[in-house]
């Protein structure tokens, strides 16, 4: 997606007869795809024009059915499809790891969890490292690739089919596992959050999965990065009324946070 400020019509119009204008068109285009969204402030930085102009032009482009506005920017209309795995462990990446080092001090030595698909329940069995008597049941390859190393705990990892794009273990052979166990939490994560305390998520097989997982814990906490506010996911994985603590960066959506309120959902904001 390419933003062209009024200012800078003329400029643009001409560049746009040249390979340089198709290389950087094509660079908007991927980063949108990558990242799933742009930001006003970014797009303001980098073509060097006012806010309202930016502003502007995502109404404009809104109102084309290009993409779909949202507080402080834009993001795409397709919510069907996830972002790639790669790129989703670089989005927000900083704020992923305080997220995890802040879910794992909730999480007493000798406990039993459940830890979910995600690159921020990634980012939360790194913070495991100190832990000691832990009983680990995981349908994340990577999870259990990094929680092998540490000896003092127990890692189980659940049947059934592998997805390639992820590591992530999805399907019946997985539910089917998991009900076999009763732990103390469960940690999860989330694609996509709606205002209305709604989590969601892009694989159904993968939602199956986590819900299995939830029901079945003594404790349920949410790690999810803002951005997860900005996007939307096709399937629906429960409600933040199931979610015992949640833990994110930061809460700019008053209507979600006064869902979590009258849920009585312990809310855990880092900021980076």
């Amino acid at each position: 997606m390419c933003l062209i400020s009024r200012e800078r019509i003329p400029r643009i119009a001409t560049l746009r007869s040249t390979s340089a204008a198709s290389d950087v068109y094509k660079m908007q285009l991927d980063r949108l795809k990558n990242n799933g969204k742009v930001l006003v402030d970014e797009l303001v930085n980098e073509f060097s024009v006012t806010p309202q102009t930016i502003r502007t032009d995502l109404n404009e482009l809104s109102k084309a059915s290009k993409l779909i506005r949202v507080h402080g920017g834009a993001r795409l209309i397709d919510g069907r499809v996830n972002v790639e795995y790669q790129a989703r462990r670089q989005i927000a990446s900083s704020q992923k790891v305080l997220i995890g080092k802040a879910g794992s001090r909730i999480i007493p030595d000798n406990a039993s969890l459940f830890i979910n698909i995600g690159t921020t329940t990634e980012a939360f069995s790194d913070a495991l490292i100190d832990h000691k008597g832990l009983m680990v049941i995981t349908n994340n390859i990577n999870v259990a690739s990094r929680l092998r190393l540490f000896k003092e705990n127990e890692v189980i990892i659940t049947g059934g089919v592998v997805r390639p794009s992820d590591g992530g273990i999805v399907g019946e052979a997985a539910v089917d596992f998991i009900e076999n166990f009763k732990v103390d939490f469960a940690i999860i994560g989330s694609s996509a959050i709606d205002s209305d305390g709604s989590l969601l998520d892009f694989d159904f097989r993968e939602v199956k999965v986590a819900q299995a997982i939830i029901k079945n814990a003594r404790h349920v906490v949410l790690l999810a990065d803002s951005t997860k506010f900005s996007r939307s996911a096709p399937v629906r994985i429960g409600h933040i009324s199931q979610v015992d603590t949640f833990i994110t960066d930061v809460i700019a959506d008053d209507d979600f946070r006064e869902v979590c309120i009258k849920s009585e959902v312990e809310l855990i904001e880092v900021q980076v």
